[in-house]
């Protein structure tokens, strides 16, 4: 995903792309039912796997992230030469993609299944985190 900081005072402020990684981390009690196929497993990891897919990776990856007030998010040059463009009421760092997501994620899992964590990786060594118990 490529994204550009609207009015910051760094290289970020250009136009630029990183390789996020997304992990989610879920708290559940694991399925008890011995004659169930997926006994012992609080979600399959496919089904989280495609529901984060469905959710969040088919719209960002390979995309171009801006922030909706920045006076280049609506010109003809960005539309016309980029098909999938994404503007975004919010600054689009690290820490505010991951806030967006949370929102997106939080209200599809069942009552049984708690989102507990969730850790963007913008970089090997930069990234940010939230988690349930801080909020």
């Amino acid at each position: 995903m490529a994204h550009a900081l609207f009015g910051y005072d760094g290289p970020c402020k250009n136009i630029h792309g990183h390789t996020y990684h997304l992990s989610v981390t879920l708290m559940g009690e694991p399925l008890a039912d011995a004659s169930h196929v997926k006994l012992g497993m609080v979600v399959d990891f496919g089904d989280l796997k495609n529901l984060v897919k469905d959710t969040i990776l088919n719209e960002f990856d390979h995309a171009l992230v801006l922030n909706e007030e920045a006076p280049y998010s609506k010109s003809e040059v960005i539309s016309n030469e980029f098909e999938k463009v994404i503007l975004v009421p919010y600054q689009p760092t690290c820490e505010n993609l991951l806030l967006d997501f949370v929102s997106r994620l939080k209200p599809l899992f069942p009552e049984e299944m708690k989102l507990t964590s969730i850790r963007l990786e913008e970089t090997p060594s930069s990234f940010a985190e939230w988690n349930q118990g801080d909020n």
